[in-house]
């Protein structure tokens, strides 16, 4: 069969290649065309709100323009009204030359409804709605003309209460008379219902916008819509809301007719606090920015349904990836969990899950079996049981412990390292190890799970056990060996050196009366002074060996006679306190306190080059404590702990290890506090039963 030029040059899977170089394209092309969606979509969205705040500052800038028309018009009243407050014919006054006058001037101005003069009192004197004989009765809206008696300067009214003469509700607009430096008058001009929306239509406002004026108590005086319905009624709360928090500004409301309008306002200038508000309809100033979130939501579920594409892309060609490396790893996992089971099995070592949320334990078979759940060892799988029973198969003095250590380590997710005894393990309970950890998942205990490994320490403990035992043998023939040296010393050696001394004694008196020589006198004197040190020695050595007061007396006296001794012949001052009730110790516990301060002044003596020496003995129920203080030179405790290569040749070592061996055999236990210049302080815990009860 002829070859194929594909097969000779190593190009047969070319189609392949090319679907895989094909989804490459396009999924660049996907990820290029995300961004570019969402950065346009963006840009246009930018530009709407551009465009949104310029027809906001142009807002701004045609209610400033419409305000300062409308302060202008009303300022243009008020000097036509101080001119005629200014007339002759008030002079006298002639009120009915004042009264053709102020016709006059009214017929030119058809937004005054009426010219009033009023006294102090505020008592009309002139209105043009009624001639001169008619009897008026008191001004209307007396807010505004008392503040012109007090100011004696123009003012601008709101919108006032029904007049007794017009019967309407008239906007005021007052100025003072004053004569020969007093009030005389106060003239006054009363604008039509609709004068002040006149005023407001003429100065300008944009087609569509709602005009609002309103005085200084929120009243409407003025409006370019509705305005018969809405002259003289209070204004919406927004609106009110918006002109006690600031002169100018804007607020968002709604307009009688339904429609949602951002408002800008302004307060006019020398009207009384009169403020003018147009609203803009909201639609057409967010139709801008709205079409560009429509354009921006388009642009984002476009990009969205790309990203899609672009991932249903990349994930499929990440899953073909996968499958083969899940094949590879479940096959690299499978042989390591066999590796794992071997060694496992290697070092008779059991695995197993605590559930504390269940409360169950699932384990190996070598598990199982070391913790007593399950005696017969099956060749493979886990085995589960109730957590109660495995703690119910752990020795009773051990189940608390256990349990607290349990809590402990899911708790702070610190290791678990246990050792316990197993009940149910024949002929005699055997200890367990049980190591491991609670795995944490973002800063939480997993489920309440705990992995851990179980071994055999019955070997080692065994072995403990019985090197305990023979330290205690050690100890106790020590103690009696010593014993009886110190016996022999004081009965045989001490007698014969008293018999010596004796002797000499006899000898020295039989060369005084045979009339020797003085110096065999004195060889005589210098050989029973050297008996008698002789004797202090053997009668020293024999009380370190084992003092008698403490078998005869008790540890207080003991120790007593040992710090007055040491003290004396070192030149250290040592004191003793006894804290409790002084009680006889077994005789193990009395003579491991003796020993071990015996150890301790040792130490002092040798590295602390100290001045004082405090030993306290403490009596507690079960427990001995005994703390012994030195003000020497000290040492870091941390090189005691460190390998005898890198500690320096000086520091104490095998007193700390005798006095802790020592406390080993009786379960106490050794604390040592110390630092360079600062003196060392050692504190000692000895259990001790309790005395039986007479």
């Amino acid at each position: 069969m002829p070859l194929r030029r594909d097969d000779v040059d190593g190009r047969g899977d070319r189609p392949e290649l090319s679907r895989g170089n094909g989804r490459t394209f396009v999924a660049l092309a996907l990820a290029a065309a995300i961004p570019v969606l969402l950065l346009s979509a963006c840009v246009a969205t930018l530009m709407a709100q551009q465009q949104r705040d310029l027809t906001r500052s142009a807002a701004v800038a045609s209610a400033t323009r419409v305000a300062e028309r409308v302060a202008s018009d009303i300022a243009a009243q008020i000097g036509v009204l101080e001119a005629e407050a200014a007339s002759a014919t008030l002079d006298k006054p002639d009120l009915a030359a004042f009264y053709a006058e102020a016709e006059r001037l009214k017929a030119g101005r058809p937004l005054w409804e009426t010219v009033e003069l009023a006294d102090p009192d505020g008592r009309q004197v002139v209105n043009l709605l009624r001639s001169l004989d008619d009897d008026l009765g008191p001004t209307a809206d007396r807010g505004s003309f008392d503040t012109v008696v007090r100011t004696r300067r123009p003012v601008v009214g709101g919108i006032g209460p029904v007049g007794p003469v017009s019967g309407k509700r008239l906007v005021a607009l007052r100025v003072p008379v004053i004569r020969g430096g007093g009030l005389r008058y106060v003239l006054s001009v009363g604008l039509a219902n609709d004068a002040v929306s006149s005023i407001l239509r003429d100065a300008g406002a944009p087609d569509g916008w709602v005009g609002t004026i309103v005085d200084a108590d929120g009243n409407t005086i003025a409006r370019t819509r509705a305005e018969a319905e809405e002259l003289g009624q209070p204004a919406d709360a927004a609106l009110q809301a918006a002109i006690r928090h600031a002169p100018n500004g804007f607020y968002s409301g709604s307009t009688l007719e339904g429609s949602n309008v951002e408002v800008v306002y302004r307060t006019l200038a020398d009207t009384g606090r009169w403020s003018v508000h147009f609203g803009m309809p909201a639609a057409t100033l967010n139709a801008p920015v709205l079409r560009a979130y429509l354009v921006l939501a388009g642009g984002s579920v476009l990009s969205i349904g790309l990203a899609l594409a672009l991932v249903g892309l990349v994930g499929r060609d990440m899953a073909q990836r996968r499958a083969g490396e899940r094949a590879r790893f479940s096959l690299a996992l499978k042989s390591s969990e066999e590796q794992g089971a071997v060694a496992a099995e290697a070092a008779e070592l059991g695995t197993l899950r605590w559930d504390m949320v269940r409360d169950t334990v699932t384990g190996s078979p070598r598990a199982a079996h070391l913790l007593g759940w399950q005696t017969g060892i099956p060749e493979s799988g886990e085995t589960e049981a109730d957590a109660g029973r495995v703690i119910g198969m752990v020795h009773p003095d051990d189940r608390a412990r256990l349990a607290d250590d349990l809590h402990r380590s899911l708790a702070d997710g610190g290791a678990l390292d246990v050792e316990f005894r197993v009940a149910g393990s024949p002929p005699a309970p055997r200890w367990v190890r049980l190591a491991g950890r609670a795995p944490r998942l973002h800063g939480a205990a997993a489920a309440g799970l705990i992995y851990g490994v179980v071994s055999d320490i019955e070997p080692r403990k065994r072995a403990e056990a019985e090197r305990l035992e023979l330290l205690r043998r050690l100890g106790e023939a020590q103690e009696n060996e010593q014993r009886r040296i110190a016996r022999e010393l004081h009965d045989q050696v001490g007698q014969t050196v008293t018999g010596l001394s004796l002797g000499l004694k006899g000898l020295e008196r039989l060369l005084a009366a045979g009339g020797a020589t003085l110096e065999a006198g004195r060889q005589v004197q210098w050989l029973q002074a050297l008996a008698g040190e002789i004797g202090r020695d053997i009668h020293r050595a024999a009380v370190d060996l084992r003092p008698t007061a403490l078998d005869d007396l008790g540890l207080q006296e003991a120790l007593a006679t040992q710090l007055r001794e040491w003290g004396q012949r070192h030149g250290v001052r040592a004191d003793l306190e006894i804290l409790g009730e002084p009680v006889r110790l077994p005789p193990s516990a009395e003579s491991a306190v003796y020993r071990i301060v015996q150890e301790a002044l040792t130490n002092v003596l040798k590295h602390a080059r100290a001045d004082t020496v405090s030993v306290s003995v403490e009596h507690r129920p079960g427990e001995v404590r005994v703390i012994v203080e030195d003000d020497g030179v000290g040492f870091d405790p941390e090189a005691v702990s460190q390998s005898p290569a890198d500690r320096a040749p000086a520091k104490p070592r095998l007193g700390l290890s005798g006095i802790r061996e020592r406390l080993s055999l009786l379960g106490g236990g050794l604390t040592l506090e110390s630092s360079p210049g600062v003196g060392t302080t050692l504190f000692i815990a000895i259990p001790v039963p309790p005395a039986p009860c007479a």
